[in-house]
């Protein structure tokens, strides 16, 4: 990243330990928000992902930044034996955790508490590896992204959706004007935390994205990189094999 983006400029703690907070306080509200931010548009991108994965018929998935668990529950879809969500805050988990019972899919899906830049997972373990809007909040971004093909099976999958930034008129001036305005307005009204979605604006805006991040992709070692944008640019599926 070009600068580091913190959640909460007054405090002292690291950037990982505001990322927890921030997502601990917004937890109970961030379904909802996301639905209304992205004007839905997200589902749509998971589900792009998932079908990309059911062609390739992975046993084992790790959804890293799992959040309330949304990209892991649509990896049903593929048919995976086991799906492991791994996310920083306990907040979103537990979110997740009754989403996951809810749909009865706890035998197939497991929820951890765990830090993405030291994965608890032995080398070589999982056929994919998935994070949505997970990526631009690493703490070291190179680090998670080795842990990542650390953990990922040779031949493996490794699929990222996030957030980046149009590039052609008039669509980039309508973009900055959303998210540096409108965006954290809603947060604000809806979460309590206008700080939250402040930061997630402007954190996408510093984020390296398209080719910038193709090129961090090949030089921990990944293979056959893409990135695909999505709805104008506004989001990115990059997809990376080990």
């Amino acid at each position: 990243m070009s600068k580091k983006v913190m959640p909460y400029k007054e405090s002292e703690l690291g950037k990982k330990e505001q990322v927890k907070q921030m997502f601990d306080n917004i937890s109970g509200s961030y379904d909802g928000l996301n639905r209304v931010i992205s004007f839905g548009t997200d589902v749509k991108w998971r589900k792009k992902i998932v079908a990309f994965l059911a062609d390739k018929n992975p046993e084992s998935i790790l959804d890293i930044a799992t959040g309330t668990g949304d990209l892991a529950i649509a990896m049903i879809g593929t048919g995976a034996k086991k799906i492991v969500g791994l996310d920083l805050s306990p907040g979103m988990l537990e979110v997740g955790k009754q989403k996951v019972a809810k749909k009865k899919f706890q035998d197939t899906i497991e929820m951890v508490v765990g830090d993405s830049e030291n994965l608890p997972f032995e080398d070589d373990t999982f056929d994919a590896v998935t994070v949505a809007f997970g990526v631009r909040n690493f703490e070291n971004l190179e680090k998670g992204l080795q842990e990542i093909y650390r953990v990922l099976k040779p031949s493996g999958h490794f699929l990222v959706l996030e957030t980046s930034v149009p590039t052609k008129t008039p669509f980039k001036q309508g973009y900055r004007v959303y998210t540096r305005h409108i965006m954290p307005a809603i947060g604000k009204l809806l979460s309590k935390d206008r700080s939250a979605y402040s930061y997630l604006s402007e954190s996408a805006s510093v984020f390296p994205h398209g080719e910038a991040f193709n090129n961090i992709l090949d030089k921990i070692g990944f293979i056959g990189v893409e990135n695909k944008p999505q709805t104008m640019g506004v989001a990115t599926i990059y997809v990376a094999t080990k």
